[in-house]
């Protein structure tokens, strides 16, 4: 699978300052930094500080979150939620919970088929891997 590439911090700075019709010397002097500075910057060479980050989204016209995120794309990873955890945790209380596998008369080899289904794909609840048990209890006929 090919994968499109996000643009960087440069170049989404970049191509807002020539939409607006600047030069690096305009934004240099509105954002109270060095022309060398924003030429780091549109290089990707800087990583611009929260202050010097606030001065261009008003300078640019932007967004002050949008443009953060793109100077930061770790923290939005961070605050994104692990999908991989959350079904994998399903399938780790299911292990873990003795009283919900005995209600169930979960049996060895059944425990070792939804750990196979746990492989497979994401479950994302307990409840779901005691359907996806009854529904091959059914089918067998037990």
């Amino acid at each position: 699978m090919v994968r499109r590439k996000e643009r960087t911090f440069g170049q989404v700075i970049r191509e807002r300052r020539r939409e607006l019709n600047l030069t690096q010397r305009e934004v240099a002097r509105r954002v109270n930094v060095s022309i060398a500075y924003i030429g780091h910057l549109e290089a990707d060479k800087r990583h611009p500080s929260d202050k010097i980050l606030g001065r261009l989204t008003e300078v640019l016209r932007m967004e002050r979150r949008d443009l953060y995120f793109i100077a930061n794309p770790h923290a939005i990873r961070m605050l994104q939620p692990d999908d991989n955890s959350r079904y994998q945790s399903a399938w780790d209380e299911l292990r873990r919970d003795n009283g919900l596998r005995r209600s169930h008369r979960i049996k060895k080899d059944e425990m070792e088929l939804l750990e196979r289904v746990a492989a497979m794909g994401k479950i994302p609840g307990t409840r779901d891997f005691i359907y996806i048990l009854n529904t091959i209890r059914y089918a067998l006929g037990r």
